[in-house]
């Protein structure tokens, strides 16, 4: 008997805590339909390597050190950054670049919505963080899992569990958290702008040659960026070249699903009760929140500056786009312009600012790779 239950007096109140916070994701991917792809298998994670001397996670049995099948997968599939990689395949594949190069303008939007990402590494600074896992904290605003987890593991921080449970959380609240954001920085009149789409044709070789000069052309100036932005572009051109159109499908939906589960299984392995359950743990889900934040304020003032010298004005509200949490702050914002005048639809204008905040989210993760050196 006591070879069978003497484990239960192994556990520890921190361990029952990690089981109610598993619990909890599960729950919100489930009934909430919040990522579930990720949030399920990483709620599941969390009790799996929370159980007393679980053979999940690496042991010390007797002396000899046995290594668990989850912090295998995460030295094989995270720390050397693949499963990332992959997933942005994936992502590539999914994109649509169309909305964007029928206005290429909509570009700048993206950019601004990174200020988020800069202010919260200045504020995770002030708060005691080492810059480098400050700056993986900042990486939140991001707005994008695989690029967070890129940066905090390319920093080896040592907080990278609780910076990407903050990262998938956030997106999936961004139609809780964008919108009282948005109503607070526009007004009435702003927000019944009205923006015409004007449906242009782009050719195939537009498409084609998109990601392949973005690609040379981030490498350039962010060459540490060239890994995340190149296998995100090799994803799009899969899709755009027209000739690997069952490889596309694949990328899309079975290969950015299976790394998708086996990352949210595997970064469980840093969601261990000693590490999670710390202060630190708060204040990175607070900056997170920050970052957040910022990143959608940023963007909506830069297109309240711009019309402030345009004639022809645009709605501020699809700044907010700008972070990469695609396509669901296009969403928002498309709704939130619905609700204000039901005929102003401006779902293809954000879906071009998301997107290229698709972008800009790598390219700033790179720059801060080249500013902070590991």
């Amino acid at each position: 008997m006591e070879a069978l239950f003497g484990n239960v007096l192994n556990i520890q109140w921190q361990q029952i805590v990690m089981w109610a916070i598993g619990g909890l994701l599960i729950w919100l991917a489930i009934k909430k339909d919040m990522e579930p792809t990720l949030l399920l298998p990483m709620g599941f994670g969390a009790i799996l390597v929370n159980l007393p001397l679980s053979g999940a996670v690496t042991q010390i049995y007797e002396g000899a050190e046995e290594v668990g099948v989850i912090d295998l997968l995460f030295n094989n599939g995270i720390a050397n950054e693949l499963f990332p990689l992959l997933l942005f395949v994936g992502i590539g594949a999914m994109i649509d670049f169309g909305p964007l190069l029928t206005n290429p303008k909509l570009m700048i939007f993206g950019a601004a919505a990174q200020f988020g990402i800069f202010f919260t590494l200045s504020l995770a600074a002030f708060f005691g963080f080492d810059l480098k896992d400050a700056a993986s904290v900042a990486i939140i605003g991001a707005a994008d899992g695989p690029t967070s987890i890129f940066v905090a593991n390319y920093f080896q921080s040592s907080y990278i569990g609780p910076i990407i449970v903050a990262a998938y959380s956030y997106m999936a609240l961004v139609p809780i958290v964008q919108p009282p954001v948005i109503k607070l920085l526009t007004t009435k009149k702003e927000r019944l702008i009205r923006m015409p789409y004007e449906q242009k044709t782009v050719s195939k070789t537009t498409r084609i040659l998109f990601p392949i000069i973005i690609t040379i052309i981030t490498g350039i100036v962010s060459p540490r960026s060239v890994a995340l932005i190149g296998f995100l572009m090799f994803g799009n051109l899969l899709r755009e070249c027209g000739v690997l159109n069952s490889l596309s499908e694949t990328a899309q939906k079975v290969l950015a699903n299976l790394v998708t589960l086996f990352l949210g299984l595997t970064i469980a392995t840093k969601m261990q009760a000693e590490a999670f359950l710390n202060l630190q743990t708060l204040m990175i889900i607070g900056l997170g929140l920050v970052a957040f934040i910022f990143d959608t304020a940023g963007g909506v003032l830069f297109a309240k500056i711009l019309n402030l010298f345009l004639k022809k004005k645009i709605n501020p509200m699809i700044g907010a786009a700008g972070i990469s949490a695609f396509p669901m702050s296009a969403r928002v914002v498309h709704k939130m312009g619905l609700a204000e005048d039901p005929q102003n639809f401006l779902l293809m204008h954000s879906t071009g600012v998301n997107v290229s905040g698709q972008i800009a989210s790598v390219i700033a993760g790179g720059l801060i790779l080249n500013l902070i050196a590991r």
